[in-house]
Order: structure tokens, then C-alpha cells, then sequence
């Protein structure tokens, strides 16, 4: 590749990102709010997070109605300053036809005519378009609507390739902070938690983990299926209460009263399909380093859990005893007689074993 800063343009770019004490900036507008607590500044990004059927799209219809009209809606309160009072809403997954219903039910929750588009929105359907496609669409659109200050992008890993590239998941990361920095927004993403527990998939979850202002979690309620709960799984200001809602007769999310809402407990099981290839070698190379063939089952696990935790998963026994079988089931590792020997030409297409 060739570089992308060279000497012509070094310091033009040099000068752009020089920090020096003289310099005055204003404070970020605080510009989501939830219980006193703010969620949303402009030049930072956020995300709702939860399982599928959790309603985290009614989630985000109710930010974006708020961020409308200025007014509460569940318990969201938006104050975007003047200038930059539009929405762009970017939906990754869905047909036309569901895009549709997603715009009527913002429309709704406003108090806008469901026959009249409005000026301070506009709903976008990227669901036809590669990655690559869809990265530099936002880019454009971005670059020629200064008056947007909240921007929904519904479905982030629909900008990857591969969830399981670090590489991706940084470039991705990065584009967020360059588009929230350079044009002065909040941008709001969406993305799936693991089925097997609370943690948001992919490297494309663990930067965002790294690197959001505020990540909410949609689930439904343990004792209600027709309720969803908002919890703050992630925040730079006070965390605030949580809170649940249902679905009404008109098909609009409102507030549910008297739902015993207890803290969210974050799982820590061993997220497989997170790590990918590049990762289980770096671990699995520093686990058989200067390994005896073959390697006895004790001495293994102990080095199971120095080579993962050397790349930011300590887990205790139990889980590297789940890891050993995933490696097996996998012909990444290899029972022989009564050792292990490591497969280091294995072809990655992972079967979980749990």
C-alpha cells in the first residue's frame, strides 16, 4: 500500500493535530440526556446493544423522535444546538419496505405527519451495497450535510467484512472517530450481543467496548417477554437508573411502570468467535513454545492460560478446560496418546464446543 501521508502533506496534517497550550476549545455540547446523566456528546460515538428481539431498533426510534423534536420520549431527553438539529439514519439490514415502517414509527413517536417527509430526516437504505460502499456513502453524505447532528448507523457490523478481523474492526473504530471529530456529531450504532452471553460480537465489539462514550443494553425482562429494559453497560458520565418499556396497541414503544429492574450481571464466558484466527495463534504459539511433544493435559492447561492471557483473556481453569475442547473439536490441537500436540497448519472454521 502505498502511504497515505507523505512529505508534501506531513505538516499540513502535522499542524492540524498539534495540541499546544495557547489553544482554547469549547466544551462538547452535552446533547442525549437520560436521567440527569448525559449519553451523548457531540463528537463521540455510542451504541445500543442486546439480542435479537430485543427491540433495540424501538430503542433508537424513541433517541431519534427525541432528538426531533427536542421534547422527552421514554426517557430520553435531546437538546442538539442550533445547526445541527438533522438526523441521518442509516439502516444496513433491512428491505425497503421495513425501512419504511422503522421511518413511520419515528414519525409517530414525534408527533410528525405520517404523509409528509420532514426535512430533519432522512432515512437511508444501505442494505445492497457492499462494505467498502457503504463506508464511503456515510463519508459523502457526511461531508455535504453540515447541519446533521445525530447520526444512526443501524447494523455497524454491516461495515465490516469480516467480524473477526482486528484489522476491519480498528479501521471501522477509526472511521467513527474521524467522522464524529471532523463534522461535529454524535453517531448512535446498533449492534447484536453473542447468543451464548452479554457480550457484544466480534473485535468490532471489543473496540467498541475500548472506545464508546455510552454503550445501553436492550434485553427482555426475565419475568416479561413483552418488556424490554435499558441498562447502561457503559458510561463516561453517572450512571443512570434503568428503565423498561413495551410496545403499545399502536405499535410505539412507552415507558412500563412497576418492572423490577436489577443490575445487569456481565458474563465472562470465553467468546470464541470474538478471537478469530490471527488471535488463537498468537496465543496457542506462546502456549506450545518450547513445549515437550507431547504436551501432558495439566501442563497444557497451565499454558492455555499463559498464552491466552497474553493477549488480554486471563480466564481461570474451568474456562481453559472449555478452550481445550474447542481447540480439539476444532483438529486445532491434537490428542495424542495421553499428551496434546499443536496442529499449526490448521484451516479456521470453528465449531463451538461448550
Amino acid at each position: 500500500m502505498e502511504p497515505r501521508i507523505t512529505q508534501e502533506n506531513f505538516h499540513t496534517i502535522w499542524y492540524s493535530i498539534l495540541i499546544k497550550a495557547t489553544d482554547k476549545y469549547d466544551t462538547p455540547p452535552e446533547v442525549i440526556h437520560v436521567s440527569n446523566s448525559t449519553i451523548s456528546t457531540l463528537g463521540n460515538f455510542s451504541a445500543s446493544t442486546g439480542k435479537g428481539k430485543s427491540k433495540k431498533t424501538f430503542n433508537v426510534c424513541a433517541i431519534v423522535a427525541s432528538a426531533l423534536t427536542g421534547s422527552k420520549v421514554l426517557n430520553y431527553e435531546a437538546n442538539f444546538p442550533e445547526g445541527k438539529r438533522k438526523v441521518l439514519y442509516f439502516d444496513t439490514e433491512q428491505s425497503s419496505y421495513h425501512c419504511h415502517k422503522v421511518l413511520e414509527r419515528i414519525n409517530k413517536l414525534a408527533g410528525f405527519p405520517a404523509d409528509q417527509d420532514c426535512d430533519l430526516i432522512e432515512f437511508v437504505m444501505l442494505r445492497e451495497y457492499s462494505p467498502l460502499d457503504r463506508c464511503q456513502i456515510i463519508e459523502l453524505a457526511l461531508s455535504e450535510r453540515p447541519d446533521v447532528g445525530l447520526v444512526i448507523i443501524d447494523g455497524l457490523r454491516d461495515l465490516l467484512f469480516d467480524i473477526n478481523s482486528s484489522t476491519e474492526a480498528a479501521e471501522v473504530i477509526g472511521l467513527l472517530m474521524k467522522w464524529t471529530s471532523r463534522y461535529n456529531l454524535h453517531i448512535h450504532t446498533v449492534l447484536h450481543l453473542n447468543k451464548a452471553d452479554d457480550n457484544v460480537r466480534g473485535h468490532i465489539g471489543t473496540e467498541l467496548n475500548h472506545k464508546a462514550e455510552t454503550i445501553l443494553q436492550i434485553s427482555k425482562n426475565e419475568s416479561d417477554g413483552n418488556v424490554s429494559e435499558v441498562h447502561a453497560t457503559l458510561i463516561r458520565d453517572r450512571e443512570f437508573p434503568p428503565f423498561a418499556f413495551t410496545i403499545n396497541d399502536e405499535g410505539l414503544p412507552e415507558l412500563a411502570e412497576g418492572i423490577d429492574l436489577r443490575p445487569k450481571k456481565t458474563k465472562r464466558n470465553f467468546d470464541y468467535e470474538m478471537l478469530g484466527e490471527e488471535l488463537h495463534r498468537q496465543a496457542l504459539d506462546m502456549a506450545f513454545e518450547d513445549a515437550p511433544v507431547p504436551v501432558g493435559y495439566n501442563a497444557l492447561l497451565e499454558r492455555l492460560g499463559a498464552g491466552y492471557a497474553s493477549i488480554g483473556y486471563d480466564r481461570a481453569r474451568n474456562v481453559h478446560v472449555n478452550v481445550l475442547k474447542f481447540l480439539v473439536a476444532n483438529d486445532i490441537v491434537q490428542k495424542i496418546d495421553k499428551g496434546y500436540v499443536y496442529n499449526r497448519e490448521f484451516s479456521y472454521s470453528p465449531r463451538v464446543c461448550r
